[in-house]
């Protein structure tokens, strides 16, 4: 296992950075450090949070109650599947050296994480850490996808696409972005997986969606959040968990960790006020679903960003995040016609291209080591919207692929009665009272 990999992956960003020629050096001499120790371990737990119990309750509190278990359960499920994944072969295919097709994949060498011993290091945190926290990010990215196709995929089906996705789709992509790939060697910036992952999860569940269909009743039918109060719960434990995506994609217990926390609360909460606003303004009221949709659409932008920005950029990230989130759920999504029942495009997808193109725009040098288009480097602005296209391509036709296939041989879709009566009853055969 190489250990430079390691540390060009996340915060590699700013170790390598700042050491410049000498990071060969600094790989070799790395030792341990309980402080940066301690604050990955405590990262780690808070984005496994974000999953189980945030996503599961923020996802399950906005289906209707006929399909609340069935949402929680493909959070819960998701989780255990990608951490066996992660471990048999994921983690080994985004953070090993992949040979003469190392620009694009890692290779085998850690399968079933044989490489990792309880002394090996990543940087200066044991590598057995680095490998968890890399695989709450494989967890939460496809448990994100789930919210498109809300309300009427098999659970088998489920399964089979998204561990097939997180293999062929995620784990390559991650590579190319923090494992030594192509477009982590172009420059691009993605600090916390504004690419990686919610680009990414945000187009795979535009694919699911349109591959699926509307769900039965789209357009005629009530389908308001049946307990918004799970949302915001769930809401809440994202922003919080939220801290260890972020602060700690810097892998270390130090300045750049503190920054990348201060960024993430600025432009989460600028993005939830000027959602809230926006909807007051355009529709006389400001809802619940609104002011914490438009948090997570921050969070989301705030994500590429939080290590290379400084607070006055994630203030205007923030806003820009809020009003592109609220255009891409309300207006965009009605307007083509396309069934995202949580908008997991319009949050996830809109809310990471806005993040990444701006982490271009707001990049600050003595940040993150990288200048953006208002310290004088406008060419960042095109790498990053390079990472956005080969993401989106990638993504796109890979996932439609894996759908089709899927709907072949086991079919995507359950049954019209099935999906009338509800999943829970029909797919789990239990029902909350």
């Amino acid at each position: 296992m190489n250990k430079l990999t390691h540390l060009t992956g996340r915060l590699g960003l700013a170790t390598i950075l700042a050491a410049g020629t000498g990071g060969a050096a600094l790989a070799d001499e790395a030792t341990l450090s309980a402080g940066d120790t301690a604050w990955m371990l405590t990262s780690t737990a808070l984005v496994l949070m974000m999953t189980i119990p945030g996503l599961a309750l923020f996802y399950g509190g906005m289906v209707r109650k006929k399909n609340v278990l069935s949402t929680v359960m493909q959070s819960f499920a998701t989780a255990c599947l990608m951490t066996v994944l992660w471990m048999v072969i994921g983690y080994s295919l985004a953070f090993s050296d992949g040979g003469d097709l190392n620009a694009f994949v890692g290779g085998f060498d850690n399968l079933f994480l044989g490489a990792i011993g309880k002394d090996s290091l990543s940087g200066t945190i044991p590598e057995s850490v680095f490998m968890t926290f890399q695989m709450t990010f494989a967890i939460i990215t496809p448990a994100l996808i789930t919210g498109a196709f809300a309300d009427r995929m098999k659970f088998s089906a489920m399964l089979w696409f998204l561990g097939l996705w997180m293999v062929i789709v995620y784990a390559p992509i991650c590579h190319w972005v923090w494992g030594g790939g192509f477009l982590g060697d172009e420059g691009v910036l993605d600090f916390a997986g504004g690419t990686v992952v919610h680009i990414n999860a945000g187009v795979a569940g535009l694919m699911a969606a349109l591959v699926l269909g509307r769900r039965n009743g789209y357009g005629s039918e009530n389908m308001a959040p049946h307990n918004l109060v799970l949302s915001v719960i769930g809401a809440s434990m994202l922003w919080v968990g939220w801290f260890g995506f972020n602060a700690g994609s810097a892998v270390a217990a130090d300045g750049a960790a503190g920054m990348a926390m201060a960024v993430t609360q600025i432009a989460t909460a600028a993005a939830a006020l000027s959602w809230m606003f926006a909807e007051w303004l355009l529709r006389k009221k400001a809802s619940v679903l609104g002011i914490v949709s438009g948090a997570v659409g921050g969070l989301v932008a705030i994500t590429p960003a939080s290590g290379f920005v400084n607070p006055m950029g994630a203030l205007f990230i923030g806003i820009a995040s809020g009003l592109a989130c609220y255009w891409g759920a309300v207006w965009l999504k009605p307007k083509l016609g396309y069934d995202d029942s949580l908008d997991v495009f319009g949050v996830h997808g809109i809310g990471g291209i806005v993040g990444a193109v701006l982490t271009g725009v707001f990049a600050v040098e003595a940040i993150g080591g990288t200048a953006g288009l208002i310290e004088g480097n406008a060419a960042q602005v095109w790498i990053q919207i390079e990472g956005i296209v080969a993401t989106m391509v990638y993504c796109a036709v890979v996932s439609f692929v894996l759908l089709k296939i899927i709907d072949v041989v086991i079919g995507l879709r359950v049954d019209q009665e099935t999906e009338i009566g509800g999943l829970d009853i029909n797919l789990h055969g239990e029902v909350v009272q």
